[in-house]
């Protein structure tokens, strides 16, 4: 999906409907990439070009082989320098696979606010075999092919795992860019989708005017306070329903406090009522 200033259009590029799917992507072009989110998870492996990746409000300076864990719905964008060719795989991984155990380095990624996976020679070597033995099973007619696949797909998600839970990996504060403010209140808007976030309490909250707020958070972020806010809610309220959670109860437990403005906000921004259920449409090759 990608987003516009106002946060959403309905351009529809690619269909997950598998548990995981592997890309490997190289190309050259001038396009720039608006902010946008996937309905499921996404590992970026950054393998040559000049790139920047900016997720949540922290931009990320990328080096050969850095991985980068993006949450489902964090919002993101990457930024490509098309003087030299991009290439990348990219990992999509649905957010109801039979493994959720595999899903906690997104959620400690969202948590930690921080997304990069920058290895030691050693762990760089172990992953880079794994994933040219996956990509070269699922592209192959052989005997066994899917449980060698999914084996292999296993492998790699454990041992990423291991890698960021246990913080195996190279912390360098030089490896990103941020301001220390909007990545607060970033933070704290995701952690408290249900409580009163409007531009009177933040601002109150966090020692700042409103209109230097409101300035600063779309300079830093690509988009209004009041349009994250909603859309965020929006998106929780989403997850809430497609879980069996009621639709009014859903709207109240994401930050609504009236239904009819939580109906057609979520209208405008799915294309459809709350009650149906939505696939998961994105674009492989940002």
């Amino acid at each position: 999906m990608l987003l516009s200033e106002q946060f959403y259009q309905t351009e529809k590029t690619g269909y997950l409907n598998e548990q995981f799917r592997l890309f490997h992507l190289k190309d050259q072009t001038r396009k720039e990439f608006s902010y946008h989110y996937h309905d499921f998870h996404k590992v970026v492996i950054f393998i040559s070009g000049k790139a920047a990746y900016h997720i949540e409000g922290k931009a990320y300076q990328l080096k050969p082989w850095d991985i980068l864990l993006v949450n489902r719905h964090a919002i993101h964008r990457p930024e490509i320098d098309s003087s030299v060719p991009y290439e990348r795989f990219i990992l999509w991984i649905q957010n109801d696979i039979p493994w959720q155990e595999l899903l906690k380095c997104f959620q400690k990624a969202n948590d930690r606010s921080y997304n990069l996976v920058r290895l030691n020679s050693a762990l760089q070597e172990k992953m880079k075999d794994i994933l040219f033995e996956l990509e070269n099973s699922a592209k192959s007619d052989e005997y066994g092919k899917e449980i060698l696949t999914q084996s292999l797909f296993l492998q790699f998600m454990v041992y990423l795992n291991r890698i960021f839970l246990e913080k195996q990996y190279i912390f360098d504060k030089k490896s990103y860019t941020f301001d220390s403010q909007i990545a607060s209140i970033l933070q704290y808007i995701n952690h408290n989708l249900k409580e009163d976030l409007s531009v009177e309490t933040l601002s109150a909250r966090y020692y700042v005017s409103k209109y230097h707020l409101m300035r600063k958070f779309k300079q830093e972020t690509g988009y209004t306070l009041h349009n994250y806010i909603v859309n965020k809610r929006l998106l929780m309220a989403r997850t809430l329903i497609s879980n069996g959670m009621p639709v009014t109860k859903a709207a109240q437990e994401s930050g609504f406090t009236e239904y009819s403005t939580f109906s057609r906000a979520y209208r405008k921004q799915f294309k459809t009522t709350p009650s149906e259920e939505l696939p998961h449409y994105s674009n492989p090759l940002k």
